[in-house]
């Protein structure tokens, strides 16, 4: 008997393997300045309709993780508004122009999500932009790395908290009136909660946060048919990195330490979130979903 050898995608080779310079780029970061380009699935992509007339809230939606999500959820049926700092209106332009030519609405909405009285209003200008709301992706993330904590300055470390840990509560906390049941929650965490750089002290202990804040809450909703979980991204290629989220010695490896021996696209990610937000996941509540690369979590 003969055998005919298929061939697959090899995870190791899929994506080549980021290399960028040691320069660092002004914070926050952007896409259209990332060097090398990160995928988002622009051209990579293809829905199938698991999604149709859902409508989506992405924050941090202009770029890295957020913006392959929102893609994603286009090309599968979503509407999409997207939440991003005004300074990223390029990339937010960008993500826009994608979700519109995935034949579904796209809504953008700039502001800061440290300030309580914005996580309303942009939940608010969702709401009424969209027609209602069933899905909200807690993305939006602040990594700033620092050897010695020491040196740590105190108003970066509250800024950190404010961004990663109070947007998602007082975003969550403005929508949950709006959600029906089939609704979900999806929080971004971070391998950083199992595997904690030494650099990153503030980031890792707001992811951990995270993981916490998403497996309590998942048991108080899963009652009324609101479903909570969170994806733990490994070492992605996003403008976090190059933004001050890596020392910049770092840059040129960054990935290298996975199993797989190379940074993740934010477009492998993407994935992750249309199967936790689509009726495909009914039965998982409180799982954080690990897309690391192979680097292990518990």
């Amino acid at each position: 008997m003969t055998w005919t050898q298929n061939t697959f995608d090899n995870p190791v080779t899929r994506y080549p393997k980021v290399e960028p310079p040691e320069d660092m780029v002004a914070e926050p970061g952007r896409d259209s300045e990332l060097d090398p380009p990160a995928d988002h699935g622009e051209d990579s992509y293809v829905g199938s309709g698991r999604l149709e007339g859902r409508k989506a809230l992405v924050t941090g939606g202009d770029s890295g993780i957020g913006a392959a999500v929102a893609i994603a959820f286009a090309r599968e049926g979503a509407d999409v508004a997207i939440v991003y700092l005004p300074a990223e209106q390029v990339d937010a332009n960008h993500v826009a122009e994608q979700i519109e030519k995935a034949g579904r609405k796209a809504v953008l909405i700039p502001g800061d999500l440290t300030e309580r009285a914005f996580c309303g209003v942009a939940v608010e200008h969702a709401l009424d932009a969209l027609g209602g709301l069933d899905i909200l992706v807690n993305n939006a993330g602040k990594q700033i790395f620092c050897e010695d904590l020491a040196q740590l300055p105190d108003d970066q470390f509250e800024l950190t908290m404010r961004t990663n840990i109070h947007a998602m509560f007082y975003l969550t906390k403005a929508a949950l009136p709006h959600l029906p049941a089939g609704a979900t929650i999806i929080n971004t965490t971070s391998v950083q909660a199992y595997l904690p750089g030494a650099q990153l002290v503030d980031y890792a202990t707001t992811k951990a946060a995270i993981n916490a804040f998403t497996k309590a809450l998942a048991g108080q909703l899963a009652p009324k048919g609101i479903r909570v979980n969170a994806v733990a991204p490994g070492p992605i290629w996003t403008p976090l990195q190059p933004s001050q989220g890596q020392p910049p010695a770092k840059l040129p490896k960054f990935g290298e330490q996975t199993a797989l021996g190379r940074a993740g696209q934010p477009a492998e990610l993407a994935p992750a979130y249309v199967f936790l937000a689509s009726p495909e996941s009914s039965y998982v509540v409180g799982e954080t979903l690990a897309v690391t690369g192979g680097m292990p979590t518990p």
